[in-house]
């Protein structure tokens, strides 16, 4: 155990010896142009720079060349105290300086003291493996009262049980907050936990795990918060946000979603045991990639120099918190910080830490609610409690996948003290627990933000946030409640529909209409091969919302899109006098609605299998030739439609620079609603020994309806209907 001991100092300190000949490495070139009439360094910044580093390398170089030879020729009756205690001797006599110094990272290296801390710690392990009638013993003794005499020294007025913990005054170091983020480290996205103290924003790396060691925490850099500010992206020169394409997005939940189906079919069929350990891993690894690569808006803060940090979040609503708590505590924070503290605040950050996981991981018992699955209808009626005019409007956000999602905007209501919306959204749930709204100021006199960045120039007036309480929100009634924040009041109303009964196709009752009728129905009474709702959608959409960011995601006002379904079922003249009054968003959720509410969805019950079985071939002609077949197999009327909305997609996919809606964007919005089976036709693939459940948004059902569709989006040309018989490729069954 002692010579185990003493191999373990001498790989350190053959470490530390790299590390000072590297620092001296430049020191003789600067000392020399120093004498010149360009010197690039003067001789007192020479000297507090390399402040006894060459002596500090003579005396670890003797300790180290004297102790090698020792451990390399064990006996158990050797001896090393009396070179720990010249290596403490001649260690405290050229650090003596530093107990009388300031110890913060800009001034001096710590390292030296800190290896200090270390050869005492070896000391305390050397002694426990040395009985007390070994030669050796009274050595060591000796040696460890010279290095704790010098380290008390150091830091007299504090004890180090209060030095991780305390400011200069003596108050207490409180931590706020803390949470894992993502930081923006020169173009590539690094995993942070980012603790802020009362006095300090600290941004921490968890230390890989090695045997034995429980977690440690690396001090990547900090920031006093009375030197904090926070940048823009006006007055920061900003790196571009690597953005991940949403494919990648996609396939992480793909995984996560069949490692937790895995999960719980192993519960289901054993006792748990190591397979189950084996899954949670795995699922820990996919969670920590998607909370990597997900978040794309920017907090900046800067420090005093102006040299700016980068964090990527997913929701304004995170970003406005921090930056609240933040400036509350600039008002009376004083600082204080010697590098000794700060490695050993950095130390203690394992004990203080709130948030040990990463937000994604479950650790929920089994009868805890995984969140709801389905559609949220919110009407967003009315504020109060403002105590000016302005022109206010609100963001819903929810979260999915541990990381909250920007779902639904209202509209501006212009100068006014109680704003009345009135205004209702539907938002697909995806495990969401939470609701959030967000009220801004809409500033007009401000520049166009960088959508890109994601730096909003509004001002958030209040935020707040509810549960969504799974108990009273599955009574098919309107639940109505309200939010309080900084003094404004919302009011909102809520209904949830469960993803069992909103994925189902009805027919229509009433034939005369166009929603919920076949469509061969619709364009054999229209005289047309495409319904004129889907001519009308497009074209208006084409006219004055190709540039919309988010269209066909954004969800629409829902009060607008029933009255353009009413109007349309009517056969309402004025349908296109509505439109053009209406926000384009609501136009593109009448279409959508339109599709989804068809009775048997565009690809037909009858081919969905096929679909979905040609869209897993590996081999890329024959997947080429399959799914070709099978769309030109469709009705006619079914097929000129699909092509009709198809040319639309690519032409709103050719503006995705500026509308940010991308091929596979557009396929996760209309795969579904164009593939989705009726329920009596809707199968569950016949290799899965378990049913796949409805509480997986992500399920392989769903991806195949997306990856059908992108395909076809992706596809550089399809044969149009007149062509399809005379077309060699179809002159063979498939």
């Amino acid at each position: 155990m002692r010579k185990w001991v003493l191999s373990g100092i001498l790989a350190s300190e053959e470490m530390y010896l790299s590390h000072l000949g590297a620092i001296l490495l430049p020191m003789k070139p600067l000392r020399a142009a120093a004498t010149t009439s360009q010197p690039m360094l003067t001789i007192q910044q020479i000297e507090t720079i390399f402040f006894k580093v060459t002596e500090l390398h003579e005396i670890h170089k003797d300790f180290y060349d004297a102790l090698l030879p020792r451990v390399q020729e064990w006996s158990h009756n050797q001896c090393v105290g009396d070179l720990f205690q010249k290596l403490f001797c001649f260690a405290l006599s050229c650090l003596g300086p530093y107990a009388l110094m300031n110890l913060s990272p800009s001034a001096l290296l710590y390292k030296p003291v800190d290896r200090v801390t270390r050869s005492t710690l070896v000391l305390h392990d050397l002694l426990k493996h040395t009985p007390s009638s070994h030669p050796d013993y009274p050595l060591l003794q000796d040696a460890l009262r010279i290095s704790q005499n010098f380290l008390s020294s150091i830091n007299e007025e504090i004890t180090p049980r209060r030095q991780s913990m305390t400011v200069k005054k003596g108050e207490n170091r409180q931590l706020m907050r803390d949470c894992f983020m993502v930081e923006l480290v020169e173009g590539s996205r690094k995993l942070r936990h980012v603790f802020l103290f009362t006095d300090l924003l600290l941004c921490a790396k968890l230390k890989k795990q090695t045997a034995g060691k429980g977690q440690q925490y690396d001090c990547k850099w900090y920031i006093p918060l009375s030197d904090l500010t926070f940048q823009t992206i006006e007055d920061s020169e900003a790196t571009p946000i690597p953005q991940v394409q949403e494919e990648e997005i996609d396939a992480m939940k793909i995984r996560i979603s069949q490692i937790k189906n895995e999960i719980q079919r192993e519960k289901r069929t054993t006792k748990g045991g190591k397979a189950i350990e084996r899954f949670k891993k795995k699922l820990s690894e996919q969670e920590s990639l998607l909370l990597l690569m997900s978040p794309s808006m920017a907090f900046r803060v800067a420090n005093r120099n102006g040299k700016g940090f980068t964090f990527l979040i997913s929701s304004d609503y995170e970003r406005a918190e921090w930056r609240e708590i933040i400036r509350e505590q600039q008002k009376k924070c004083d600082f204080s910080l010697t590098s000794l503290e700060l490695q050993m605040l950095t130390n203690s950050c394992v004990k203080l830490q709130t948030v040990h996981t990463i937000p994604m991981t479950m650790n929920k018992e089994e009868d805890e609610s995984s969140g709801l699955y389905g559609f949220l209808n919110v009407i967003v009626h009315s504020a109060s409690g403002l105590k000016q005019s302005l022109n206010l409007y609100c963001t819903l956000e929810v979260d999915s996948f541990g990381y909250f999602v920007n779902k639904a905007k209202t509209r501006v209501y212009r100068d006014s003290t109680e704003p009345n919306w009135n205004e209702e959204f539907e938002i697909e749930l995806e495990g969401s627990q939470t609701l959030r709204l967000l009220c801004y100021e809409k500033c007009y006199n401000k520049a166009k933000q960088n959508r890109e960045d994601g730096e909003n120039t509004d001002r958030i007036m209040a935020k707040g946030q509810i549960q969504l309480d799974p108990q009273t929100l599955q009574t098919k009634d309107w639940q109505r409640t309200v939010i309080t924040m900084n003094g404004i009041e919302v009011k909102l109303s809520m209904k949830f529909t469960s993803r069992e009964f909103s994925l189902k196709r009805m027919p229509s009752r009433k034939q005369s209409g166009v929603f919920g009728v076949k469509i061969s129905v619709v364009t054999k009474r229209e005289r047309s091969k495409v319904p004129l709702i889907v001519k009308q959608c497009v074209e208006e959409i084409e006219r004055r919302g190709m540039e919309e960011v988010g269209i066909y995601r954004v969800s629409g006002v829902a009060t607008d899109i029933q009255a353009l379904k009413a109007a349309f079922d009517a056969n309402n003249k004025d349908v296109s006098v509505m439109m053009s009054e209406m926000d384009v968003n609501a136009i593109a959720g009448t279409l959508k609605l339109y599709f989804r509410e068809l009775p048997e969805p565009l690809f037909t019950d009858d081919l969905y299998p096929n679909f979905a079985g040609g869209i897993a071939l590996s081999d890329s002609v024959a997947k080429e030739s399959c799914m070709l077949h099978l769309l030109l197999s469709l009705p006619e009327p079914n097929l000129v439609t699909f092509l009709f909305l198809l040319d639309h997609l690519k032409r709103i996919a050719d503006n995705e620079s500026v509308n940010k809606m991308s091929f596979h964007n557009l396929a996760t919005v209309f795969g579904p609603t164009l593939l989705r089976p009726s329920e009596k036709d809707s199968k569950i693939p016949a290799n899965a020994t378990q049913p796949i459940t409805m509480n997986d948004n992500w399920s392989l059902e769903v991806m195949s309806q997306v990856q059908v569709l992108l395909y076809f989006l992706q596809l550089q040309s399809i044969p149009t209907p007149d062509s399809k018989r005379q077309s060699i490729l179809f002159s063979t069954e498939v």
